[in-house]
């Protein structure tokens, strides 16, 4: 007997001929991934790490976001600084949050917290199985 099975979302994502280019959609919205000038691409979107890091730095912002308006703290703008790394037998992604707002020491390390919970940092640190096929 399988696993149960429930889509939350779907992507597609779409490389024609011209070197790496692929158009990514989503829902109704589309972007453009590439590779860099000097991997052999033209440099016309992220490339997939940096889409990763995106995914994680937005992710974490807007569960930020939601948690400060719903206990309505005073924080103008939230700001996710993502690196990723390589180690010697894995990835790292160190992740760095700023704040411009009103905001005491308790209520920052309440923040630290919650940006552990958003959807992506769960997923990327939790246990992920990727199956693929052919259609």
């Amino acid at each position: 007997m399988g696993q149960q099975k429930e889509s939350v979302l779907t992507a597609r994502s779409v490389t024609k001929k011209q070197n790496y280019q692929t158009t990514i959609t989503s829902g109704n919205n589309t972007i453009i991934a590439d590779e860099p000038a000097d991997k052999g691409g033209a440099d016309t979107g992220m490339d997939p790490f940096g889409l990763l890091l995106a995914s994680l730095g937005s992710c974490t912002s807007i569960t930020l976001r939601m948690y400060i308006d719903r206990k309505m703290w005073i924080v103008d703008e939230i700001t996710v600084d993502l690196e990723l790394f390589r180690t010697d037998d894995s990835v790292l992604i160190e992740r760095m949050l700023s704040f411009k707002g009103e905001l005491i020491q308790e209520q920052i390390d309440r923040l630290l917290q919650i940006a552990d919970h958003c959807p992506i940092h769960k997923i990327l640190t939790g246990n992920i199985g990727i199956y693929t096929t052919v259609a």
